[in-house]
């Protein structure tokens, strides 16, 4: 929070009270179901239940197969109902108060004692509300806040609730207008670069006023390093735009490896005093996308290594948590992913600040579908009156961010079937275009050819290709000029540590599990070998994005097709009720395949990395050979059995040519230039592999096998964390032999407790079929794991010592400490 107080010199210039943005997260009530005359002030709330937002109601639960599992088995539809009384403090009469929510799932109505405030239906989409007309600035006031989402409104869990940040903004009459500061660098060179900040200023007073805008840019040490300034004058209840360009010396580029960030400080003067100023963080870099041959960064060609991402943060649900988003990235980044795609709706605001911080590219997408239905709830009943005003919103509030480097449109929408389709892709590109014409425009179809013989693809600058890797060379045949993307890949599904033998097709297990040898997937959906083959054959393709990154609530494929209840979706395979798409699962533990795209996106000469699967357990099995794999970014690997060497293989080297038809497969096809296999006589101990780089051991990895469970072991993500109320500590749980070897297999009841000065969040197993509650003090292991999130008490700092326990297991404590 930036705060400014009278005659404060900042800059060297006078500074009244100027514009304040605080969090306005606490002392809410809430309740679900209806609640007649709550949005009046005297409305009686004393009997509702307190609670912080970011807040989603519906993780909560219970998981029912009532609920639809589509959306996770959750309770995510209904009324639910937020109260917050609040005063103006003395400081801020007088000013300006606005709102500002981060987003509301879903159609938010807001009123202020009493009065209505306004409307928002889109659940994804940020907005403020200007309330100064309605508030008692001496006395106190209420807001009331009532959301409506519907079953059904979406095809994966979109959660329930004001699940981001709301904000209370306080701006004096004449300010800088909401999301009003608009930064580009139009020219960058080695030695200097131009900085462009386009400011929109507004002015409520009764008079024309007289201003001055003072434009500052501060280099990534917070030195100053341009400036400029403008006399502007702006009559009442109207808005003036003010252009600065100024130019930088030896500009400091924000890149994957180095992302830098700048500032830029607008501050509006009347009468030598500053009556607002506002900072809006920028990076200084340039992308190119040259036909043939790709994307480039910087003036340097990057191939997009990216991942999908919905939403929501597991076990959190869709509260919006910085820390549980920042994880989520720095494992994706661990993987070897330079680049994220928002699907299928705007992000949070944390989730691009953090892709800034930490040089993560970003396609950030707006819409799932436009006019025609996928789901009988979904955003096309709000499209016609709504869709410009909120793709507007979303590139406005987007645009300065240095990591998003295009705007996706659409995703599979269902408008490539008509002739006449193209017209609302020109529609919204257009509208792109007007907001934003330094960024590509781009969408995802999954129609083909249809999405470009019925010119859809034509009308967005980077036609998108979900599940069509075999299409891109013919694509680009058609259209040398076209920049194309793989903008859904693979599909791959897989449960962690789970190996079904003899390897199965993509057939339903009894345990609604699937195998992590990472072969099978829906009908639409291929090995990520496929995907590797078509890129390296069409070098001009931009780059993938992999379906997905993580796994999400709802849409269990392939378990939860569709039954035939009444509502005719995806109840049938209960309790399967999340997705099993993931390269890391449900808990953010990585399966097999994150190491299998590691091997192809980490540089051996930077991150030397070899992975064995499966898990060596099969005592009793009936299974006596076992297929063995090996993921590497090496040129070669050997394996060993209790020592004993069982041949060194090299990588792509005498492999015949990878079978696309991979729904008629055996095993043995899947020997590929990217993973390399052998059969094992199994036999208990240890199955170790060693990866080597020009005839030299450069990493292993190794598979023991395990004694019966006897123990718990924890380890903590970070041990110390702020006392704020909202950083977290991830504790991984193990269950392991007497010798500390983790048991795979294992599936014990751990009982979680807490002392000292936290508690605990939420707790998970990574487990697509488990209705265990989210919210709880104990949870079954599986595949030999599970999580605890902590917590630390708001400003109670201290030690928080969590324990776990189990029958017949040796107990494990730690201790985070929280400051």
């Amino acid at each position: 929070m930036q705060v400014i107080r009278l005659l404060a010199v900042v800059f060297g210039v006078v500074v009244a009270t100027a514009a304040e943005k605080n969090s306005f997260n606490d002392g809410w009530r809430f309740l679900t179901g209806p609640a007649e005359g709550a949005e009046t002030t005297a409305f009686d709330d004393s009997g509702w239940r307190e609670v912080r937002v970011p807040h989603d109601w519906a993780i909560e639960g219970p998981f029912d197969v009532k609920y639809n599992a589509r959306s996770g088995g959750l309770p995510i539809h209904g009324t639910g109902w937020y109260r917050k009384r609040f005063e103006i403090p003395e400081d801020q009469r007088g000013k300006r108060v606005a709102i500002e929510f981060d987003g509301a799932m879903y159609d938010a109505h807001v009123w202020v004692n009493g009065h209505f405030a306004g409307h928002r239906p889109f659940g994804y989409v940020g907005f403020e509300f200007d309330v100064t007309r309605y508030l008692n600035t001496d006395g106190g006031n209420v807001i009331a806040v009532r959301l409506q989402p519907e079953d059904l409104s979406s095809r994966w869990y979109p959660g329930a609730g004001l699940y981001r940040n709301v904000w209370i903004r306080y701006r004096q009459e004449t300010h800088v207008s909401h999301w009003g500061t608009t930064v580009t660098t139009p020219t960058v060179a080695a030695n200097s670069a131009e900085v462009c900040a386009r400011t929109r200023l507004e002015h409520h007073g009764d008079e024309p006023i007289a201003l001055r805008l003072e434009t500052r840019v501060l280099d990534p040490s917070g030195k100053e390093v341009g400036s400029a300034s403008s006399p502007v004058e702006v009559q009442p209840e109207e808005t003036a735009t003010v252009t600065h360009t100024m130019e930088i010396s030896e500009p400091q580029r924000w890149d994957l490896e180095t992302p830098r960030l700048y500032t830029v400080v607008s501050t509006v003067l009347t009468g030598g005093v500053a009556v607002d100023r506002t900072e809006t963080p920028f990076g200084i870099r340039t992308i190119t996308y040259k036909a043939g041959e790709g994307f480039y960064l910087n003036g340097r060609h990057v191939r997009l290594n990216g991942v999908c991402m919905h939403h929501d943060l597991g076990a959190l649900g869709a509260a919006v948590n910085r820390r549980a988003t920042e994880r989520q990235l720095e494992i994706m980044k661990e993987m070897g992913v330079n680049a994220i795609r928002t699907s299928h709706n705007p992000p949070s605001p944390e989730q691009l600040e953090l892709c800034d911080r930490l040089g993560l590219l970003v396609q950030v997408e707006a819409f799932d579908c436009w006019q025609m239905a996928k789901v009988p709830n979904g955003y096309n009943k709000f499209f016609d009156a709504w869709h410009e005003r909120d793709l507007r919103d979303m590139i406005r509030r987007d645009r300065n961010h240095p990591s998003v480097i295009m705007w996706s449109i659409g995703n599979e929408i269902l408008e490539q079937s008509k002739k006449d389709g193209w017209k609302l892709a020109r529609h919204l590109h257009r509208i792109c275009k007007d907001e934003d014409p330094t960024r590509l425009t781009s969408a995802g179809f999954n129609y083909y050819p249809a999405s470009v013989t019925n010119g859809l693809a034509a009308e967005v600058d980077i036609p998108g290709f979900n599940y069509k890797p075999l299409a891109y060379a013919e694509v680009r045949r058609q259209h040398p000029e076209w920049h194309v993307l793989g903008s859904e890949t693979s599909s791959c599904v897989s449960s962690r540590g789970v190996y079904h033998l003899p390897i199965e097709k993509y057939e339903r297990a009894d345990d609604n599990q699937v195998t992590s040898y990472d072969l099978i997937g829906p009908v639409w959906a291929y090995p990520p070998d496929i995907e590797f083959m078509a890129l390296e054959g069409s070098p001009a393709v931009i780059g993938e994005f992999v379906w997905t990154g993580f796994d999400y609530l709802g849409e269990p494929t392939p378990y939860g097709g569709r039954d035939n209840s009444t509502d005719g979706y995806w109840n049938d395979d209960w309790p399967s009720r999340s997705s099993y798409f993931g390269t890391v699962d449900l808990c953010g533990f990585p399966k097999d395949r994150y190491f299998l795209y590691q091997s192809q996106w980490r540089d051996v000469r930077e991150f030397p990395m070899v992975h064995v699967l499966p898990h060596w357990n099969w005592e009793g099995s009936g299974h006596e050979r076992i297929p063995v794999y090996v993921y590497t970014n090496a040129s070669e690997a050997e394996l060993f059995l209790n020592g004993e060497s069982l041949g060194r293989k090299r990588k792509g080297r005498d492999k015949p040519p990878l079978k696309v038809d991979f729904k008629n497969w055996t095993a043995g096809d899947y020997e590929t230039p990217y993973r390399l296999r052998w059969e094992v006589p199994f036999q208990p101990g240890e199955l170790k592999v060693v990866a080597f780089e020009d005839g030299k051991a450069v990493a292993e990895d190794v598979r023991r096998t395990a004694g019966p469970a006897a123990a718990i072991s924890l380890v903590a993500d970070r041990e110390t964390i702020a006392g704020d109320g909202s950083d977290l500590s991830f504790v991984t749980v193990a269950v392991t032999d007497k010798d500390g070897v983790p048991c795979p297999t294992a599936d014990d009841l751990i009982r979680f407790s807490v002392e000292g000065s936290g508690e605990i969040v939420a707790v998970d197993n990574g487990n697509a079929a488990s209705t265990e509650p989210f919210q709880a003090s104990q949870r079954k292991a599986f595949s030999g794991m599970a999580l605890v999130i902590l917590r630390a008490t708001k400003n109670s700092p201290g030690r928080i010592k969590l324990t776990a326990t189990g029958e017949g297991l040796r107990p494990a404590s730690i201790v985070v400490t929280s400051n």
